[in-house]
């Protein structure tokens, strides 16, 4: 069983930095691979970015690359996601989520574990 925890969400103007946590309980949280979702209001919830356990494999979707960067820091069974240059757009809830398998995916249905989500909300 993991328990995830989001935390870092808030409210930034456009261009601004945000860096969102996600802190996994558990002695195991090394041998997940972990991803970041989010929803926005009437809109489905949308792959962002997935690092895999097995070697350190990090994936973004195409609308965030280059300016948001998945990291891990399995010591402090910790996953980080740094959005740098937010954009109007990115306003969602983000969630953690885990999945005890080595390789990361998109959909989300491949994820067994989620935490509750952290609001981001961008003004232009």
């Amino acid at each position: 069983q993991v328990q995830l925890v989001e935390s870092g969400g808030g409210s930034v103007q456009a261009g601004g930095s945000l860096r969102l946590s996600c802190a996994a309980s558990g002695r195991t949280f090394s041998r997940y691979t972990m991803g970041w979702f989010r929803q926005a209001p009437g809109k489905e919830r949308e792959f962002v970015a997935a690092i895999s356990w097995f070697d350190g494999t990090a994936y973004q979707a195409d609308f965030v690359k280059g300016r948001f960067t998945i990291s891990r820091d399995n010591a402090k069974n910790t996953v980080y996601l740094q959005m740098n240059n937010l954009k109007p757009e990115d306003t969602a809830v983000y969630y953690c989520a885990a999945r005890n398998r080595a390789y990361a995916k998109t959909n989300g249905f491949e994820y067994e574990y989620w935490g509750q989500g952290t609001q981001v909300t961008v003004s232009s």
